[in-house]
């Protein structure tokens, strides 16, 4: 048998028609919660944020339109007369002719948050709200291009690399492409301005020396990003030193010849302490003595 689903009953007995129900909530419910629109802007940036709603001239004396931030009042524009609030002043204009459409010149991290278009009528003496539309507006301090640095050589063939960048918002997410390849960094560190609210991000990168590589550091941040290349080529082999190739042969060469007239000499002092030790070696007698006989 089929489940059916009736109005303003229980949740069904059948379980996928249950879960199919609780899909569908779930959708409505995320698309409730992502309605409101958003709009980006750097820093020292305007921004346009729109109200859309439809006037007639002969309607405009009657209404009343504020625009607030998260509770704030912006600016409010009553009769006529159109009131900003200090934040905001000398940098906020509202286009009366586009539908009331706040526009903010020279942004600030502080301008980021949910603004809010009301519109009110008179209606009989009273005014009633005939308009209300929200817009987030997202504001980003653009990082600078990073500066990648000679950071040390820990053993022979590894060499360190720090990339550095700072004056950023949102907060960053920096991460390293060698050779194509994502690569985790080590000594990564975010640091922000209570201040300024701004952002400092570092990273460290060793390589092999011995090895050609592609590196990118990469930084991202809100819907933005910016990133730096650096190349490494291994360093060509060293050419033999002629210089030394030619000392090592003379020396050869003087060794081979020195060789057979060390051992010539060594012959001849042998054969003359030889010689010598012979003539050392005869008794001498002394002269033959005269007989004492003598014949008569």
């Amino acid at each position: 048998m089929g489940c059916r689903l009736r109005q303003n009953s229980p949740p069904p007995r059948c379980p996928l028609l249950w879960l199919i129900h609780l899909f569908v909530l779930l959708v409505g419910l995320s698309r409730t919660s992502s309605g409101v629109p958003r709009v980006s802007r750097s820093v020292k940036e305007k921004v346009s944020l729109p109200c859309g709603y439809n006037y007639s001239v002969d309607e405009l004396a009657r209404l009343r339109i504020y625009w607030q931030k998260e509770g704030k009042v912006v600016l409010s524009y009553v009769s006529g007369d159109k009131v900003v609030w200090p934040q905001y002043k000398n940098r906020t204009l509202l286009d009366i002719t586009d539908n009331f459409r706040l526009m903010i010149l020279r942004l600030f991290l502080s301008d980021r948050g949910l603004y809010t278009c009301v519109v009110q009528r008179q209606e009989q003496g009273t005014y009633k709200r005939k308009h209300l539309e929200s817009v987030e507006l997202l504001v980003r301090a653009d990082y600078a291009i990073p500066n990648i640095t000679h950071f040390g050589n820990p053993s022979a063939d590894i060499r360190r690399i720090m990339c550095f960048s700072s004056g950023g918002f949102p907060k960053p997410n920096l991460s390293w492409l060698v050779n194509g390849k994502e690569i985790r960094g080590i000594n990564t560190t975010i640091s922000q301005d209570p201040e300024s609210e701004l952002y400092t991000v570092s990273s460290q990168l060793d390589f092999n020396v011995t090895y050609n590589h592609s590196i990118v550091c990469h930084i991202a941040y809100g819907d933005s990003q910016v990133s730096k290349n650096y190349t490494w080529e291994k360093p060509p082999e060293a050419p033999p030193d002629r210089n030394h190739t030619t000392t090592i042969l003379i020396i050869g060469l003087g060794v081979i010849f020195a060789i057979p007239i060390a051992f010539i000499i060594y012959r001849r002092f042998k054969r003359r302490n030889e010689a010598s030790e012979k003539e050392n070696n005869i008794i001498y007698l002394g002269p033959v003595e005269v007989s004492t006989e003598q014949n008569v």
